[in-house]
């Protein structure tokens, strides 16, 4: 073999095995975070704010796009499309689960897969004082005489399946009585229009401060740093109605394990900086909200489940 052969041999072979690690260097271009959301949300702001640092984490360009429509399909059927090779992933709410379990989703719940939970804002079970209701017990007692009225969003979101959840499991009589926002929810709870709502912490706060609103038990498996007095409905002993306001990003069930074990550890880098803390303080959160692939990936399913369930009794799924 002539030295020029032997060199060109040795040079295609570092070629081919340089070519070989640029295509498993991941991530190796943009990653594209897909919202369903309009620009300045919650769901859209919780993104930005992770990926202020999640850039230098990934090594590469992030960015935000929207899809807004239909509950979310319009975002699923855009990040369903592209390459399941994690460099698109999706920002995902409660909102996505109940379009899947009504079955108005291109997709289904197991073409999806948990990377990261960005927020978890368990949802607050609160009484207005006026009602004169103090306690789990005293809820119930009032139930038996007349159906609770409690306030939420529009009839099939998550407010009225979690508060329809917690009626079957509790055993509290409840009428729901929907409003167009949270804000006209709130007003109408201190103004004694309903008695109870679910409310997330930050709607809460000034009616628990003020001593107008009186928080009975929290949604979650955990209490809540900001309100340690107040039991989960698990410690009452009412199993099964765990509802949030959660956000957390997925991706599509066949992207490689690797991949997504790869933006599992630099996303959770990049919230774990100040930057995100401070914004997670700033809504009432703490670092709990934050969560791996395992725990995100097993709400998003128990969620599922139960919000398939409660659409059922509710006649609202196909």
């Amino acid at each position: 073999m002539t030295i020029l052969k032997s060199v060109t041999l040795a040079a295609t072979a570092l070629a081919m095995t340089v070519g070989f690690a640029a295509a498993d260097e991941f991530p190796s271009q943009p990653v594209e975070v897909v919202t369903h959301a309009s620009a300045g949300g919650g769901t859209d702001t919780t993104a930005r704010t992770m990926l202020i640092r999640a850039r230098r984490e990934l090594g590469v360009d992030a960015f935000v796009q929207i899809k807004k429509g239909g509950g979310g399909t319009v975002a699923m059927s855009y990040v369903s499309g592209k390459p399941a090779d994690g460099h698109t992933v999706m920002a995902i709410t409660p909102t996505h689960l109940i379009t899947m379990a009504r079955g108005r989703a291109p997709i289904g719940i197991d073409e999806i897969k948990g990377v990261v939970r960005s927020t978890d804002d368990p949802i607050i079970l609160v009484v207005a004082k006026s009602a004169g209701i103090n306690s789990f017990e005293d809820l119930k007692g009032a139930s038996e005489l007349a159906p609770i009225k409690w306030g939420g969003t529009q009839a099939g979101g998550i407010d009225h399946i979690a508060a329809m959840t917690f009626s079957k499991n509790s055993g509290v009589k409840v009428a729901y009585v929907p409003f167009d926002g949270g804000g006209a929810m709130v007003t109408n709870l201190m103004g004694g229009n309903i008695q109870a709502a679910g409310l997330n912490y930050g709607e809460a706060v000034d009616g628990i401060e003020s001593g107008d609103f009186i928080p009975l038990a929290v949604m979650a498996n955990q209490r809540l740093k900001a309100l340690p007095d107040t039991p989960t409905l698990a410690e009452l002993g009412i199993e099964g109605v765990n509802f949030s306001t959660v956000r957390g990003i997925v991706v599509m069930a066949d992207t490689p394990e690797e991949r997504v074990a790869a933006l599992e550890s630099k996303l959770l880098k990049a919230m774990e900086h100040g930057t995100y803390q401070s914004y997670l303080e700033g809504i009432g959160l703490d670092p709990s909200s934050v969560g791996g692939a395992s725990e995100w990936d097993t709400q998003i399913r128990d969620m599922y489940a139960s919000i398939y369930e409660t659409l059922g009794e509710l006649g609202l799924r196909k």
